[in-house]
């Protein structure tokens, strides 16, 4: 074989290993995509032309415990121009557009960034949001004029709808956005967002090169989200609101002390849910929290308790042989101790008083006398017994409080705990700070013998501990604390026809004496508490609490109106809040009464209440 043949072979061999190789490579690489990696390729050209859209499941509602709805859905209207392929808009197309542009009232073909949107979703077939939201009457003409019209078209969502506005939203709570879902950002709205979102769709839609809708699937059916059932009587409620004043700061609780059932809860300042509904400036967000109102002040603020603190004072006074039942006590309007005097509520004096006496008339000398005897650590644990100072176990976020003893202040203070602040802390002052919530429960405590889980959620177990306080000094308690409202410091609710009450005022200082005449701010703070039945009514828990109210007058004469408002509603009247006022003012013969027995509108003008005070 010569020379030229053998290389000709060789070329021949060359070219046949080359081809061949380069077909292995090819098979080698359809089997690898083909085969190996067939399912991710399918799915990402899939994902070319076929989309997998949510469907927002309807949201359950919250309802109070006899069924009125507090926070549902309501249909919403939205209006579309769904493109058809046309690359400008006909004149006829612009008639359609000024035709809406005078049903809508809402400039659509001056809009510059609108226009562009209506032309690009013509040219694209797509569709393009017009209006949102319409009202009944644009909806009735569009659906009359240009229902068949092929480039209108009307889509119905669903809204979450607050009926009434700002009642109870501390408990309800508000709806936060994140693109197009909506979740609960605050209240029952938070606490049960999985069952009230319910469960999502899904649908398959198929589309084209351009984005243009071509065909759709339902995969999977929505759930609704479940009804939440609450614990709030929406008409006490509403009392509850109607009463309050808006413009004063502070907390009103009405529970059932016997499965710590939340009837009612106001706290102000407040919000209107529905403000998160909708966009919102920067300016309006910034404005919205100069008062902080979505502090809800029932659980998540702490106050000193003042006079209602003596209760724990002289329960532990009494069990231990401190003081006796029966012993009388001299008030000349102050108290000496350490070449220092502490002065009474009652600059002039209450003159002889017994101890029982001293706690209707809230005077400061006995429990000035009982803070010079006892130790401060006897006073917390018996605090602790009436569950405060520490959280109450409700589903809602809630602050602890604070219950002083030697040892917190010395790691808190580093300094040993002195005689003089046991008498500071035996009248509910110095360190002393608790929640509304934990003394509605003390409160209702004093009457069950059970300390009991507050509840905003009908589906919540009942929970109860026992009241480790002996029978003989609850019954001291509240006789003294009926005698409050028939004799005492709360004598205003005592009268009320119907009615058997108990109750504690309350003024907590916030400050020195001297600066209460700088500002409203500097006033202390008001309470009343008190636990009451109405026939045969179950006994309910009544704590108002009003920020730099300035006496605790103000708070007794807002529960007196509430009582009136509450006896109208369960006798069935329709009657308006001022006519029961001026019966009931008949009926007692109430002759020059004074500013505080007025309603809450005229009565809670802050410079009046220091006058009052």
């Amino acid at each position: 074989m010569d020379v030229s043949s053998q290389s000709i072979t060789l070329k021949t061999r060359h070219i046949c290993t080359f081809l061949i190789s380069v077909t292995v490579v090819i098979c080698c690489r359809l089997i690898y995509l083909q085969i190996i990696q067939q399912h991710l390729l399918f799915i990402q050209s899939q994902k070319n032309y076929m989309r997998i859209e949510k469907i927002r499941s309807l949201r359950g509602n919250i309802l109070d415990v006899n069924g009125v709805l507090l926070a549902t859905n309501r249909p919403e209207a939205d209006l579309y121009w769904h493109g058809t392929g046309n690359h400008t808009i006909t004149e006829k197309q612009r008639e359609i557009l000024n035709r809406v542009t005078f049903i809508t009232e809402k400039e659509l073909c001056d809009d510059k960034e609108l226009w562009l949107s209506i032309c690009n979703a013509e040219r694209y077939c797509k569709d393009t949001l017009l209006m949102q939201d319409l009202t009944f009457e644009q909806l009735s003409q569009l659906e009359e004029q240009l229902a068949a019209h092929k480039n209108i078209q009307i889509t119905t969502t669903f809204k979450r709808y607050y009926p009434h506005q700002k009642i109870a939203c501390h408990l309800i709570g508000y709806l936060g956005t994140m693109d197009v879902e909506s979740f609960g950002k605050m209240g029952i709205e938070k606490i049960c967002e999985d069952d009230l979102k319910g469960l999502e769709g899904a649908r398959l839609r198929t589309i084209n090169s351009v984005g243009t809708s071509m065909a759709q699937i339902e995969m999977k059916k929505g759930l609704a989200g479940k009804d939440i059932y609450t614990t709030i009587d929406f008409e006490l409620q509403k009392i509850a609101d109607t009463i309050f004043p808006e413009e004063q700061t502070g907390v009103m609780i009405l529970m059932d002390p016997d499965d710590g059932s939340i009837r009612a809860l106001v706290s102000r300042p407040d919000f209107n849910p529905e403000f998160f509904l909708r966009r919102f400036s920067t300016q309006d967000w910034t404005a919205l929290q100069e008062k902080q109102p979505f502090l809800n002040r029932a659980f998540n603020a702490c106050y000193p308790p003042g006079s209602i603190f003596k209760i724990v004072t002289i329960s532990a006074a009494l069990e231990h042989n401190i003081v006796s039942p029966d012993a009388v006590w001299n008030c000349p309007g102050y108290y000496m101790y350490a070449n220092r005097k502490y002065g009474c509520a009652l600059h002039t004096g209450h003159g002889t008083l017994t101890t029982c006496e001293s706690l209707t008339h809230s005077c400061n000398i006995l429990f000035f006398e009982i803070g010079r005897r006892i130790n401060v650590d006897l006073i917390a644990d018996y605090a602790h017994r009436f569950g405060l100072g520490q959280k109450t176990g409700l589903v809602f976020s809630e602050k602890e409080g604070l219950i002083p003893n030697r040892i917190w202040k010395m790691k808190t203070k580093h300094e040993r705990w002195w005689p003089g602040d046991t008498l500071s802390v035996s009248i509910g002052q110095s360190y002393l700070s608790v929640t509304p919530i934990q003394i509605a429960c003390m409160i209702g405590s004093l009457f069950t013998r059970t300390i009991v889980k507050p509840r905003i959620l009908v589906e919540e177990p009942i929970s109860k501990r026992p009241l480790d306080i002996k029978p003989e000094t609850l019954a001291f308690i509240k006789r003294s604390m009926r005698d409050v409202v028939l004799h005492g410091t709360g004598r205003k609710v005592g009268k009320i026809r119907g009615f058997d009450i108990y109750g504690k005022t309350s003024t907590a200082q916030v400050g020195a004496l001297a600066k209460e005449d700088l500002g409203d701010e500097y006033l202390p703070h008001a309470w009343f508490a008190s636990y009451f039945k109405f026939q045969d009514q179950k006994p309910l828990v009544l704590v108002i609490l009003m920020e730099h109210g300035g006496s605790s007058r103000v708070p007794t004469a807002l529960a007196k109106n509430f009582l009136l408002a509450y006896r109208n509603h369960i006798e069935g009247h329709e009657q308006p809040l001022n006519t029961i006022i001026s019966q009931e003012m008949s009926e007692e013969q109430v002759i020059g009464a004074s500013q505080d027995q007025l309603l809450p509108s005229a009565l809670f003008d802050m410079n009046k209440s220091t006058t009052i005070a």
